[in-house]
């Protein structure tokens, strides 16, 4: 059974408590959905669905809805750029969207409406041709200036969710806090395996930096919480290590890399706090995670992916790409409406395209990513390497180019030669191969995500 499907079993139990809506519980949870659900789902044909979310009940209930319906949902940001709303528009055209009411989305006619959100036509009906197993869209990293998605299906979904209600040991007793957006498959993979153990969602808009997202913390009395690298970097700055919260046991990360020195050190401020600390990685192509490294590895394997999930494996290819296998890896790819009628191209295996190594103890670490590596002046260097040594000297920097050519961006106006002279001194390389840039700031996605693509060329 499919944990959407089956929320109603969970009855009077709290499944939401809303900051702004307040407490509501998986019978009344479902009802809600299903109403949705029905209007979008019309004679039980199944339709194609933009769901503009954002940290809240009428996105939860909507996204639940539309899978309990078999209608197709598509995760936005509901502060995603117009240009790009209108890009993804076109290349699939959705029977309808689920949007906060006076959203830029809601040109057609209004067909159901639940508290600040309306279903609207979008115009296009349901001529859209969606393979039987579709279930959920995502868009993937690197979707911001691209209509480009990550195709899922009911058994993608349930298996992620089981896998990581299983390692984190997740009960009917947690209460997470989200941290991070529910179109983002690190924050929506939260949402499914919580909700499949009956646990209860802390639904909040807020961010680390507002009184308000503590104060909630700390009244509903949070379990767990996660966060990509920028959010504990957010959270080195508000001292987190001097905050008494008692109810915190369990802390996770993902999203990206977070450095050596930062992993050790909230190993170590959580052992002492007795709190759980999870450092994970996955990607949208594998619904959401792949790998997670025992709390009790923490610090001894800072750096570490740790070991795959259940149900999941790797292995390394010839070229140290990791290669990783499972019920979770995603039916492909989507790069306009005609492939949402295509069916499973991946086979359960994902080319993650990252580079790795695995030690004695069978503990996996990412090297580096085949796309981010360059050749200068016949040196293979790691562009990643390169931003955690600036990052090192105290520098924010994001770095791109192509073979011998590339380019440091940096926030930093004024030092800039001291950081060639140290990138020229640590990796041999003639500093006539790199050039540095100041940059007003690091371009990055709502959930933390350096984004490459917006760097000036």
């Amino acid at each position: 059974m499919n944990f959407h499907d089956d929320l109603q079993k969970y009855g009077d139990a709290i499944a939401v408590v809303d900051q702004e809506r307040g407490p509501v519980s998986y019978a009344h949870l479902a009802e809600r959905a299903d109403v949705l659900g029905a209007h979008a789902a019309p004679g039980g044909v199944k339709s194609l669905v933009f769901c503009l979310c954002d940290n809240n009940l009428e996105s939860l209930a909507g996204y639940l809805g539309l899978l309990r319906a078999r209608a197709v949902p598509l995760l936005l940001n509901a502060g995603i750029h117009p240009d790009l709303y209108e890009k993804l528009l076109a290349a699939y055209r959705p029977a309808f969207a689920w949007h906060p009411r006076g959203h830029a989305a809601g040109r057609g006619r209004e067909v159901y409406a639940d508290g600040d959100y309306v279903l609207t036509e979008t115009g296009f009906g349901t001529s859209t041709e969606l393979h039987a197993d579709l279930a959920l869209l995502l868009t993937t990293s690197g979707s911001t200036g691209s209509p480009r998605l990550v195709r899922l299906s009911c058994s993608n979904i349930a298996s992620n969710a089981a896998s990581i209600a299983d390692y984190l040991g997740i009960d009917a007793n947690e209460r997470p806090i989200t941290t991070l957006p529910m179109n983002y498959s690190y924050g929506l993979s939260i949402v499914n395996s919580h909700l499949l153990r009956g646990a209860t969602l802390l639904l909040t808009k807020r961010t680390l930096m507002d009184k308000a997202f503590w104060e909630f913390l700390k009244t509903e009395r949070a379990t767990s919480m996660g966060g990509v690298p920028y959010v504990y970097e957010m959270l080195k700055r508000l001292r987190f290590g001097r905050m008494d919260l008692p109810s915190l046991r369990t802390m996770t990360q993902a999203g990206g890399r977070l450095s050596v020195d930062l992993t050790r050190e909230f190993a170590a401020l959580c052992a002492e706090k007795q709190i759980r600390f999870f450092v994970m990685y996955g990607q949208t192509e594998a619904t959401a995670r792949m790998s997670y490294l025992p709390p009790a590895l923490a610090l001894e394997k800072a750096g570490s992916i740790g070991i795959a999930i259940p149900g999941g494996s790797f292995a390394l290819a010839d070229d140290g790409e990791l290669v990783y296998r499972g019920p979770n890896v995603s039916l492909g790819y989507a790069d306009d409406a005609s492939d949402l009628a295509r069916g499973d191209d991946n086979g359960g295996v994902l080319h993650t395209g990252d580079v790795a190594q695995c030690d004695a103890a069978g503990l996996y670490t990412i090297v580096g990513r085949k796309k981010r590596m360059l050749k200068l002046f016949g040196n293979r260097i790691n562009l990643e390497d390169v931003e955690r040594m600036v990052a090192g000297l105290g520098y924010d920097c994001a770095c791109a180019g192509e073979d011998d050519r590339l380019r440091i961006h940096t926030t930093d106006t004024d030092n800039h030669t001291a950081i060639r002279a140290f990138v020229a001194e640590r990796t041999g390389i003639n500093p006539s191969a790199f050039s540095v840039h100041h940059i007003a700031a690091i371009p990055r996605n709502e959930a933390g995500k350096i984004l490459y693509s917006a760097l000036p060329a």
